[in-house]
């Protein structure tokens, strides 16, 4: 999927180890706590947003650790959208792949009196997904970034 994020790290830790520093600590981005909990072999990094009024997208992380050679342990850090976030985001893409579409069609198709329609289209939707884009890199992608970056420099 477009707003999943896949991060890969290796540690010369063992895997015990990280998951006593990882498990049961909070993490607070942007004001918002993070708890690593763990549930079937695996570190999750859950949002606590239950008294959020605000309307946020939150990832939901996962932490595999693998063992790999000479006791290091391979760290893959996998981020997704809580589905019950994903659905604006997939409108608002779907909405501006549809404009694109659309503009294109009348480009091929259309008459030339259409062709000023055309641009319009094009540049609507080309500045709806810039600015959705914008907003996710300062929300949604900032979450994952920064919980990456605490995984990473606790199992350092």
């Amino acid at each position: 999927m477009i707003f999943s994020r896949t991060y890969r790290y290796n540690s010369q830790m063992p895997v015990d180890d990280i998951k006593d520093r990882l498990r049961g600590k909070h993490v607070k981005v942007h004001n918002m706590d993070f708890e690593v909990s763990e549930k079937d072999f695996m570190l999750r990094v859950i949002p606590h947003a239950e008294q959020e009024t605000n309307i946020k997208t939150l990832p939901i992380t996962h932490i595999e650790l693998k063992k790999g050679k000479d006791n290091a342990t391979q760290i893959v850090i996998s981020s997704k959208m809580r589905k019950i976030d994903s659905g604006g985001p997939m409108l608002i893409m779907i909405f501006c792949l549809f404009m694109l579409i659309a503009a294109v069609l009348f480009f091929i198709f259309g008459e030339q009196e259409y062709l000023s329609f055309t641009y319009t289209l094009a540049a609507i939707s080309v500045g709806i997904f810039v600015v959705f884009w914008l907003r996710m890199e300062s929300g949604y992608f900032d979450y994952v970034r920064k919980i990456r970056d605490y995984v990473k420099n606790s199992v350092a």
